[in-house]
């Protein structure tokens, strides 16, 4: 029962914030690389309040993201200023988080107040003259966080992480990670290796021992 009432209310979330998707379609479908109309209604719908709002907000996401899942959470006052993210079932986005282009798997928590950047090229350096050039969504890129991530508070993301890393609180990550890592500081250090899943230990031991040298991985062939 309780799952049927959370459909039905995602649903009348998505009615409800269908006439301002509907705007948000228009924009894409004049210009693609334009979305100033998408990130006028993410800063409106990221003020709504309460349990409303999460509802509010993950039916507006679930109509204009490039996916969003309606098992997810969206804290007040986060938003995403692309189109192109990926929210995947039972993510947890805490309060005041700014995410432009990323894809966030399955069971991750961000942490409030967290940035996930486009990738760290949306300026190029002008050598001769000095300057920074001004932003372009050429120069976006959509990062990557694997499934079962905990990023902590006020992180600051602008490359991949791996699954089932935890990342500490207010920690820099620019440059990719591995999976099942605990990193931390400023720039992001590794602090120590995390245990895999049970079930993902179990694959690796009942996996068939390669036939020959050259299926080994990470082998100089001779």
């Amino acid at each position: 029962m309780r799952h049927l009432i959370k459909l039905i209310i995602n649903r009348l979330s998505q009615l409800i914030a269908l006439p301002f998707v509907l705007t948000c379609w228009l924009e894409s479908l004049v210009n693609k690389k334009v979305e100033v109309i998408f990130v006028f209604w993410t800063n409106i719908f990221a003020l709504l309040p309460g349990l409303p709002g999460v509802f509010l907000r993950r039916g507006f996401y679930s109509l204009t993201l490039q996916q969003c899942s309606l098992d997810s959470h969206i804290g007040f006052g986060s938003l995403f200023s692309h189109r192109n993210s990926v929210i995947e079932d039972n993510v947890y986005i805490g309060n005041y988080c700014t995410i432009g282009s990323a894809h966030i798997g399955e069971n991750s928590l961000i942490g409030s107040r967290s940035s996930l950047l486009s990738g760290s090229g949306q300026h190029i350096h002008n050598d001769e003259t000095g300057t920074w050039g001004a932003f372009s969504t050429d120069n976006i890129k959509q990062i990557q966080i694997g499934k079962n991530v905990w990023l902590g508070e006020a992180a600051i993301v602008m490359a991949d992480i791996g699954e089932g890393c935890q990342i500490a609180a207010g920690t820099v990550i620019s440059s990719d990670t591995k999976s099942y890592v605990m990193l931390a500081g400023n720039p992001a250090r590794f602090v120590k290796s995390l245990p895999l899943p049970a079930m993902l230990q179990t694959q690796l031991q009942d996996a068939p021992l390669p036939e020959t040298v050259s299926e080994l991985p990470n082998e100089k062939q001779s």
